[in-house]
């Protein structure tokens, strides 16, 4: 561990000052060379997480598509929010100095790479794209459910940045004592609640507390009106049961409740059924979900629709179907995520309050979801639809929350304990924020000045001009 620290120590002003153009050049590098090793890489990462190999290919190619989207990133500069104020001696509260503010890059961040995605959210992965596009070299804490997949991405990736930008660690231990060192300045994670919380509170004790960004778990419920139920139950049903089965139920956006007006489940039933069985990622994860799925099932007032199984072939998907008063009476066991390949289906009725009881049943959500009818509208949907955005971080309408896609306006995070930190995300380029602090130059002689706040601009970078004499304006809204 010493030796990577060390290394992305080192790192970390080789980074900061390197222009744009040559941060975004690096980053191109790296997809290209991760995309190059594809042929080498998939069969290593079937072999270690048992995914399938059209999944593990088309997540390789959506790693090496975030790298390059933040190459664009860093070479427009615009990240660095860059704001020059001009001195004005007339300025309405008194005369105002010369001020320039930008963004500057935190320092060595920690990573803690999840299980279900070895590419997109492990060591190459959103996150550490998105550090190393804001400057910040990348400690990556390796999951043990693919490690030599971590080390050979950290080989093929790591050769194209600049040496000590992108280094792996492995262990808990190792992880832990990384998050208390002094040299790493901010650190995200991908896990379970109960382990994203404990490394949260390390970070907040240390003598200089850090950010910690983790994503924690997700119910993402999901609401089908009546009309929406009315006009197309079969496309519903099926849609659902995709969802949840997909990767084996192991995906952070899986819709773990669905809200229907009448009896739904036994129509889902049969496309339930026919999914065949999928391994789960590692023990740990089969431990987990056995755990859930035999709390759940055993709930009084719970019926299983489809019982499913967990065998040493892997699990096929868990139906079952209760009602909202049941719901809230045993919220304390149901109201908690299984990781895998069950969803609880329950009924309301309609017309009343739902959102109101979402909002007290449910804390955060990466996502919630509403399906409505081609021509239905009400109050009722229109306070609904409000009650959904305050829950969770994404709405999304007639669709289901797996497949996040990697785009400038994707918001990945939502109010705790879907996310540490419901102010940012993890996907989407708004992620480089997490990275970066500002820094303001006051009265500063132009040789002094770090290059994106010169006057001449070396890196051509966007800047924000405040011109003196416009405070007098202010207010008028012209």
């Amino acid at each position: 561990m010493e030796s990577e620290l060390a290394a992305a120590t080192a790192a970390a002003p080789v980074l900061a000052e390197m222009a744009p153009r040559q941060r975004a050049e690096a980053l191109v590098a790296a997809a290209d060379a991760l995309l190059a090793a594809a042929d080498e890489l998939v069969p290593l990462a079937m072999e270690e997480t048992g995914l399938a190999e059209p999944r593990l290919r088309g997540e390789i190619k959506r790693t090496a598509v975030q790298l390059k989207l933040f190459a664009d990133v860093a070479a427009a500069g615009e990240f660095l929010d860059v704001r020059l104020d001009a001195p004005d001696p007339e300025f309405v509260l008194g005369p105002r100095p010369d001020l320039r503010r930008y963004l500057v890059p935190l320092g060595p961040v920690l990573n803690f790479a999840a299980s279900n995605f070895p590419f997109a959210f492990s060591v190459a992965g959103g996150d550490t794209a998105s550090a190393l596009a804001a400057g910040c070299p990348v400690v990556v804490k390796a999951h043990p459910g693919h490690p030599r997949l971590s080390d050979r991405t950290a080989q093929i990736v790591g050769a194209a940045l600049p040496a000590g930008a992108l280094t792996v660690i492995h262990g808990q231990d190792e992880g832990v004592a990384a998050l208390r060192d002094e040299r790493i300045a901010a650190a995200s994670f991908t896990g379970s609640l109960a382990g994203g919380r404990a490394l949260a509170e390390i970070a907040a004790a240390r003598p200089r507390p850090i950010p910690f960004y983790g994503e924690l778990g997700s119910l993402n419920p999901v609401v089908v009106t009546p009309a929406a139920l009315a006009e197309r139950a079969a496309g519903i049903a099926e849609g659902f049961a995709a969802s949840v089965s997909g990767s084996a139920g192991q995906l952070c956006t899986k819709p773990g409740l669905l809200f229907v007006p009448d009896e739904f489940a036994s129509s889902a039933a049969e496309a339930f059924q026919s999914v065949a069985p999928h391994p789960l990622l590692h023990p740990g994860i089969v431990d987990g979900y056995t755990h859930r799925r035999t709390e759940i099932l055993q709930t009084a007032g719970v019926t299983v629709t489809v019982e499913g199984a967990v065998t040493d072939d892997g699990v096929t998907p868990t139906l079952v179907e209760t009602d909202l008063a049941t719901l809230l009476k045993h919220r304390d066991t149901l109201l908690q995520e299984a990781f895998g390949p069950l969803s609880i289906v329950v009924r309301y009725t309609p017309g009343e309050p739902l959102g109101a009881a979402l909002i007290d049943l449910i804390e955060g959500s990466l996502t919630a979801g509403l399906h409505i009818g081609s021509a239905e509208d009400s109050p009722w949907l229109h306070e609904l639809v409000t009650d959904l955005q305050a829950l969770s971080g994404r709405v999304l309408f007639n669709g289901w929350p797996t497949g996040v896609a990697v785009t400038p306006a994707m918001q990945h995070g939502g109010p705790f304990p879907a996310t540490t930190n419901p102010t940012t995300t993890s996907v989407g380029t708004a992620s480089i924020g997490r990275f970066l602090r500002p820094v303001v130059y006051q009265d500063c002689p132009q040789f002094l000045l770090p290059l994106p706040l010169r006057d001449d601009n070396p890196w051509n970078v966007p800047q924000h001009h405040s011109p003196a004499g416009e405070s007098a304006a202010w207010g008028s809204l012209a």
